[in-house]
């Protein structure tokens, strides 16, 4: 069963209305237990880093999450769902993330932040499902990955930065696939499809 993470805040509705598009069977939850017996797992974005580890471990969804995710289930992060991943963020100084990545997520320091528009991703070596194209994105920090072999893809704002990571069952996107038409729609359908 495909889940998708409910932890109180995120992007909810859009991911939804993606999948309900794509008449795919999925489950929407808050639950441990659901996310324990995931076979698919979405971890849609938006929000304060923060505040979203605060959410998930109030839910008693930390844990749960870092052993399927450690297990092998195939496992989608968007925006904040990517930032989670790694140890910690600027945006939260003393917060812990899941650790399941290392690095950090650091704030733009020149242009507008946050960005909020259209970028041009660029794919590397490791990335096995994502093109070379423009996506959506609203963000004021990105990562940092201690191995950079994990980066999937990279974009430019004033400075290039991790636009995509994946490694393993991990795969991780910083911008909007689901606010970016038909190209993310496009995305999205290939992750499902493995």
């Amino acid at each position: 069963m495909l889940v998708v993470l409910d932890y109180g805040g995120g992007n909810l509705k859009s991911v939804v209305n993606m999948l309900d598009s794509f008449a795919v069977p999925y489950k929407l939850t808050d639950r441990a237990r659901d996310v324990e017996n995931a076979g698919r797992l979405i971890f849609p974005g938006q929000g304060h880093f923060g505040q979203v580890m605060q959410a998930l471990t109030a839910k008693g969804l930390a844990e749960p999450l870092r052993a399927v995710i450690r297990k092998g289930v195939p496992f989608l992060g968007i925006c904040v769902g990517l930032q989670v991943l790694f140890d910690s963020s600027e945006e939260a100084p003393g917060v812990k993330g899941l650790g399941l990545l290392k690095g950090k997520n650091v704030r733009f320091t020149q242009g507008k932040v946050p960005q909020i528009g259209w970028n041009r991703i660029k794919t590397t070596a490791a990335n096995s499902f994502l093109r070379d194209d423009f996506y959506y994105f609203v963000n004021s920090y990105h990562a940092v990955c201690d191995d950079p072999s994990v980066v999937s893809a990279t974009a430019d704002y004033h400075v290039p930065f991790t636009a995509a990571v994946q490694t393993g069952n991990i795969t991780a996107t910083q911008f909007h696939p689901e606010k970016s038409g038909q190209t993310g729609y496009d995305t999205i359908q290939r992750w499902i499809k493995g």
